[in-house]
């Protein structure tokens, strides 16, 4: 399974092919899933173009993705769009449209609370177990570990000449905690390889904007649907 992850936290700063409203999130989001993307990860954001979990601005974004496509579309919690973990638990139990699944970094302080009010309202998890943290630890002896949808193994190296180790290592790490499937991905430099590594191991994997913004080449990227057929061209080559 390829998800595209269309924004992240970035911003106006990085450049204009960003998409930070509901209509750019949308039009980017088809033009992905047109070219064989099959699950959507999104940063709702603020006018000024800040991650939020506002209900009215997480409404807006599921809303106009779903508007153009009939894929899973799923919803950041990290903790910079809100550090009161209260609050983040707050926003989750008022949206008033609900994404397919959220991602709840397993690091961040609060994550089973937030975990778990995603679950009362029937929101997928996905997991984030990020390299070099104690979150492997943590969600491997979490209670609601056999309930997520799935691990996102989030490989934060972004040096390409060791993204590779660090991966196997977050996965090793990692284990076959309560069996759930695994999202592999790398970040910046270490986005092509450990794209690679995921599909040498059968694994799924996303790619987009928010992990870089550049081509397997290293020239820039145009949109999200150059980053995701660019992807699935790299994994249909032969390995080396």
């Amino acid at each position: 399974m390829m998800q595209v992850c269309l924004n992240g936290a970035r911003g106006a700063g990085d450049g204009a092919l960003i998409p930070l409203s509901p209509g750019a999130m949308a039009e980017s989001a088809a033009e992905a899933v047109a070219v064989g993307a099959r699950d959507v990860h999104v940063h709702p954001k603020t006018p000024c173009g800040q991650d939020t979990l506002a209900p009215r601005a997480v409404a807006a974004a599921l809303e106009a993705v779903r508007s153009v496509t009939s894929v899973p579309v799923g919803v950041t919690t990290g903790a910079w769009a809100e550090p009161d973990p209260a609050e983040r638990v707050a926003h989750i139990r008022a949206w008033t449209v609900l994404p397919d699944h959220a991602s709840v970094n397993w690091h961040e302080p609060g994550a089973e609370a937030v975990a778990g009010a995603l679950l009362d309202r029937g929101v997928g998890v996905e997991a984030g177990i990020w390299s070099g943290t104690d979150s492997a630890e943590r969600f491997t002896a979490s209670a609601l570990g056999p309930r997520v949808l799935r691990v996102l193994a989030e490989v934060t190296d972004p040096d390409p000449a060791t993204a590779r180790d660090s991966a196997r290592a977050l996965l090793a790490a990692i284990g076959r905690a309560h069996g759930r499937p695994v999202l592999l991905h790398g970040e910046e430099g270490g986005t092509w390889p450990v794209l690679r590594l995921a599909g040498r191991l059968g694994l799924a994997t996303r790619i987009g904007l928010e992990d870089t913004l550049v081509l397997p080449d290293g020239e820039r990227a145009a949109s999200n649907a150059e980053l995701v057929a660019a992807a699935f061209s790299l994994l249909s080559r032969p390995l080396s």
